[in-house]
């Protein structure tokens, strides 16, 4: 899974750091995982960073995409 940082240059996620990325998800931030099968979905017609997906389709807020980039900028 390629990833977007904020100043557009690419991160590459290992399995291990998408797994413990879907559980910060889940269990810090509360996205249900209905919210994360939609983003998953849509991000298959039309790739991108899960995090923006998400944040596309309203299924997290501002702050939280916030939260979800700074927690990646330390994975």
């Amino acid at each position: 899974m390629t990833i977007q940082n904020r100043q557009g240059g690419e991160l590459q996620m290992s399995p291990s750091t998408y797994s413990r990325l879907i559980h910060f998800l889940q269990e810090d931030l509360s996205i249900s995982a209905a919210s994360l099968a939609v983003a998953l979905r849509h991000r298959e017609q039309d790739p991108g960073p899960l995090p923006m997906i998400l944040w596309q389709y309203g299924l997290i807020t501002l702050e939280q995409l916030e939260r979800i980039y700074d927690w990646l900028e330390t994975a």
